[in-house]
């Protein structure tokens, strides 16, 4: 069993790697293609592979949750401490930052920047409710049937790339880190609260969903 520094460690390398991956790809696409559906293609194809590979490397050591909406709907089962689980977010929060730094570093723009691109609307708010209910509840569906979570989540996250509107956030932690970027991958910091509030919503229907089918089941 893992101590608690390696579950805070494994969440700051995992969530900055998959944060790295995001924005890096966002800026790959964009210097390589003009075309906005190339670029999200790039995008989603970088995010699938890096989070499969965190999620089954890191899985074993915290969890692999990456996503403060994760960590709170799967608390209890982890075992988690309500102040484990609000260090494993911190140590969400912090990985993320660094991974859009870490991505501008190696694409030697400046460091510090604040997102300009717009995203927001109700349309939006919806997808990012639906993307992250259905991301919590195929997690909980997973972990109940014993099924392998690291393919089942990157393959619905690529998915929900292409069907929502938001291009599917679905991670407090993530959008967050997203706001400090002006790149292909950024959310305005004023956008981001409405994505996080519809984040939450999402995150407890998915999980009561899908919870009400596991109890139905094991009657």
């Amino acid at each position: 069993m893992s101590s608690p520094g390696q579950t805070l460690a494994a969440e700051v390398v995992g969530t900055a790697l998959l944060v790295a991956a995001v924005v890096g790809s966002g800026i790959m696409a964009q210097r390589l293609s003009a075309d906005t559906g190339v670029m999200l293609l790039a995008n989603a194809a970088a995010t699938v592979a890096a989070l499969y590979v965190l999620i089954a490397l890191l899985g074993p050591v915290s969890g692999a949750h990456f996503n403060p909406a994760v960590t709170l709907a799967l608390r209890r089962g982890s075992g988690l401490s309500w102040r484990m689980a609000g260090a494993v977010i911190a140590a969400q929060l912090v990985g993320g930052a660094c991974g859009t730094w870490l991505a501008h570093g190696m694409f030697d723009v400046p460091l510090l920047q604040m997102a300009t691109t717009a995203r927001g609307g109700a349309g939006q708010w919806l997808a990012e409710g639906v993307a992250t209910a259905t991301l919590i509840g195929a997690i909980v569906l997973a972990r109940a049937a014993g099924r392998d979570a690291a393919a089942i989540v990157a393959l619905w996250i690529g998915a929900a790339y292409w069907f929502t509107a938001s291009t599917s956030f679905a991670n407090p932690a993530v959008t967050l880190a997203r706001t400090l970027t002006d790149s292909f991958a950024g959310i305005r910091p004023w956008d981001a609260p409405a994505f996080i509030t519809a984040q939450g919503i999402g995150a407890v229907i998915g999980a009561a969903g899908a919870r009400a089918l596991t109890r139905e089941k094991a009657a």
